[in-house]
Order: structure tokens, then sequence, then C-alpha cells
């Protein structure tokens, strides 16, 4: 097939893109989400597909939604930052915008992106975790995307990790996202400089003196400046990390895992105390082969945008 376009839907902002066999982002597009409107959101993707459509032969599109998607990849059975539940996805856009389209879970989407195109190209058997704000997942075996038997597979920031811990907003109680994800790294920073301000001087500096006012973004560069609050963070969130891998190698047994999302631009800050975790944690250690852990070679929506492209070129 030649030119498809990939959509990445997410709760504030829509970004699209055509992208072509190999992979390459050809011209880009973003708008807001009208999150509260399923309708009006559908128009926005539309307007965002004819838009791009100018100046290219599009044969199809790619919907990444940051959501449950059925196993058809036609509904959106739950989005939790959107209105969408049992939205017929795919037939509002085809109807739309007269292309062919594709529905998957976004997380699903930018890992597929990773495993063609980036950081898991040369394997087979791969795990993708996206550490933004929450925690997401994909498991690629034998080159294949996993979806399980209903398309929701992947849901790995659910994995209970504590017992009558955190409340999350799936409902449960201990989910790893409320230890391991960008949410988690916040929430630690803020306590630190409330608790300890003394460790958080170059943190505080950024936040303008005001604990509630950090961010991720400010916690990445303190940690830089070697601010201790920043950089213990880091390793409790990074530790949370390692602990969820060393479970999933348990279960799934990948050749590599890559971290990808928008904690991941932080680097060795991150990676480091994961995989020291991770090689603490495994079950069996020191007589077993470890999957080797790496960062993400494709940006945030650059990776959504490229995975649900590619995705809807292979339907």
């Amino acid at each position: 097939m030649g030119l498809t376009i990939g959509v990445d839907v997410g709760g504030t902002k829509i970004a699209a893109g055509v992208v072509d066999e190999s992979g390459q982002v050809l011209s880009r597009a973003r708008r807001d989400t009208p999150s509260h409107d399923p309708s009006a959101t559908e128009e926005a993707i539309a307007g965002l597909v004819a838009e791009l459509r100018t100046g290219f032969d599009v044969e199809a599109v790619g919907l990444g939604a940051a959501g449950f998607v059925d196993a058809d990849r036609a509904r959106v059975v739950f989005a939790p930052n959107l209105a969408w539940r049992d939205e017929a996805l795919r037939e509002a856009i085809e109807q739309r915008t007269g292309l062919p389209a594709v529905v998957e879970n976004d997380a699903n989407a930018a890992a597929w992106a990773e495993a063609r195109f980036g950081a898991g190209a040369t394997e087979a058997q791969l795990v993708v975790i996206t550490v933004g704000t929450g925690i997401g997942g994909a498991i690629i075996l034998d080159r294949h995307l996993v979806r399980g038997r209903f398309g929701i597979a992947g849901e790995i920031g659910h994995m209970a990790m504590v017992p009558d811990g955190r409340r999350c907003g799936c409902g449960n109680l201990g989910c790893w996202e409320q230890y391991a994800s960008g949410r988690a790294l916040v929430r630690e920073a803020r306590h630190l400089a409330s608790t300890t301000p003394e460790t958080a001087q170059q943190l505080l500096d950024l936040a303008g003196g005001r604990a509630g006012a950090i961010d991720g973004p400010m916690i990445t560069a303190a940690a830089r400046l070697d601010d201790e609050a920043a950089l213990e963070s880091f390793r409790i969130v990074g530790t949370w990390l390692g602990y969820g891998i060393a479970d999933l190698a348990v279960i799934l047994d990948p050749g590599t895992f890559v971290i990808a999302g928008g904690v991941s631009y932080a680097g060795d800050l991150l990676l480091e105390p994961a995989a020291q975790a991770y090689l603490s944690r495994l079950s069996g250690r020191g007589h077993r082969p470890t999957a080797e852990i790496v960062m993400g070679r494709l940006g945030g929506d650059e990776a959504g945008i490229i995975g649900a492209a590619d995705l809807a070129r292979h339907r």
C-alpha cells in the first residue's frame, strides 16, 4: 500500500500525520480535542484528515484512541478521558471521510511504531511500556500485537501492585500507575519539597517557591542540576517501574522492554533505578537470561501517528 494517515486521539489534543511505508511522517496537523462531545471529536478528526489529504493520495486512516478498543478494531468500548462509551468510531470516521479506517488503543499504536521502526525493530518478543500521566502498554510476541480475546490486552498500568493501596481512576486500589507514572513522580516531588524543602532548593526555585506548582519537566530539570529531592523522586518511581517490569518478565519473558511516553524523556534518571530494581526483583535472578530495558526512539505523538498509520496500511 501507499500513504496512510495516522491519528493520535488524546484527552486534550488530536495529532495526525501522513505516513509512508518506511514510517516517515510527510505532513502533520493537530487540533484541540472537544473531549466532552463525541460528535465534535469525530468532526475534528475528519477535519484533520481532509486537511492532510490535500496534495497526497491517501488510502486509509488509522486511529489511536485513548481507551479500550474492541476486538474488531471498530468500537471504543470505554475512554476514561473522552466521552466515548461503546462508540462506533470506525464507522463514523469512514462515513465522514470516505476512507477505510482502523481503530486501535493509543498505547498499542505507539508500541507498534516502536516495534516496526523504532527501538524494538530487531526484537520479535517485546513489551512496550508508555510512562506518561498514567501507564499504558503493549505486548508484541513473534512480531504480532497481542490484543486478547476482547481487544483489551496490554492494560498493564492497572496491575495491582499494592494491596489496598492508592485509589486509581479505574476504580481499583494499588494499581501500578499510581506508583510508577508521571503523576506519581509529581506526587513524590511535591511531597518531598513540602516536608523537606532543604533537599529541594533547585526544584522550588523552578516552581517559584511553591511545592504545589511543581510539574514533570521541572523535576527532570532539577534532577539534572543534582537536586536531591528530584533525584529521590526518580529513584522512587524508577524502582516501582522496575518492580512491575520484573513481574511482566516472569509472565511474558520478552527479549526487550521499551520505555516510551513523556516521562521517558528523562532518560537514565528513570532507566537506571528501573533496571536496578528489575534485576533485584526478577524471579530466578542469576540463573536466567535477562531482558534488555531501553528507551523508545520515537516521540510520543510521533509514535502514535506512525503506529496507527501502519496498522491501517496492514489492516
